[in-house]
């Protein structure tokens, strides 16, 4: 698909990733509605946008952590510009370590975020694009949903779940129309893999282990890998072509990977 005059909404869009994506789509000539609930940044960012081109960007204040919440996002992006043709569910939180020390809330906010706001968010887009026989959903899971993220069980199977639903919407309405395309990247240079001291249940053991296992990019550059895989529409967007191979590995001979997931953890975090 190509963006330019397309409208697209960008979850998660007032820093890092989330800001990156928008920058980039705006610059191919789409319109962006932004999404956060940062709300001083998030106007920062339409604000840099529409300087650029008058009337091309909306921001809305939305917590995607609830269905109510995803619906009105819809809501207020196609009142703002009409149909949407892409959706970038892009927010995330980082929280939680090990089963003692996660509680609950921890286990649903991580939950509700990562995962069932893309469910929630498709579940309010689908009639209007199978109507239509076109749409794109989009969203950010994490190298983590392909691998493992060691430290941080809430991270791992939250974003192993949005990769599965992402290749479920794939398979159930590709051939009615429906693009799907799942970023998966590892190390990038954001709040998340640096999170801030202020920041309650972040588990920066799981950043050290990242920042071990490869290169870390910047969100400009994975805006830019994202930016192609939509214009090709190819599903996968794997930043870190490390990545590929682990994958391999672990799909080869999975018992051998687990023992040398065992070995990383050792040596970055102990345990």
């Amino acid at each position: 698909m190509e963006l330019k005059d397309r409208t697209t909404v960008v979850t998660g869009a007032a820093n890092g990733i989330g800001a990156a994506l928008a920058r980039r789509f705006h610059a191919a000539g789409a319109r962006v509605v932004v999404a956060d609930r940062d709300a001083a940044n998030l106007r920062a960012i339409a604000d840099e946008l529409n300087a650029v081109r008058p009337g091309s960007a909306h921001a809305v204040i939305a917590d995607v952590s609830t269905e109510a919440g995803n619906a009105h996002l819809i809501g207020e992006a196609r009142r703002a510009f009409g149909f949407i043709d892409l959706f970038f569910a892009n927010a995330g939180v980082a929280v939680g370590t090990d089963l003692a020390s996660t509680d609950e809330a921890m286990w649903s906010t991580a939950m509700d975020i990562n995962l069932h706001a893309h469910r929630w968010a498709a579940k309010h887009l689908m009639e209007d694009w199978l109507d239509a026989g076109e749409g794109y959903f989009c969203s950010t899971a994490s190298a983590a949903g392909l691998l493992a993220q060691i430290g941080s069980a809430t991270y791992s199977v939250s974003k192993h779940g949005a990769v599965a639903f992402a290749e479920w919407l794939a398979i159930t309405y590709g051939d009615r129309g429906i693009r799907v395309t799942c970023l998966c990247p590892q190390g990038v240079n954001t709040n998340m893999l640096n999170p801030p001291g202020t920041v309650q249940g972040a588990d920066k053991r799981g950043g050290d282990v990242v920042k071990a296992s490869g290169a870390v990019l910047e969100p400009a550059q994975v805006a830019d890998a994202v930016h192609d895989t939509i214009v090709a529409e190819r599903f996968l967007v794997m930043p870190h072509p490390e990545v590929h191979t682990y994958e391999k590995r672990k799909v080869d001979d999975r018992d051998r990977w687990l023992a040398g997931m065992r070995r990383l953890q050792a040596r970055v975090i102990g345990g």
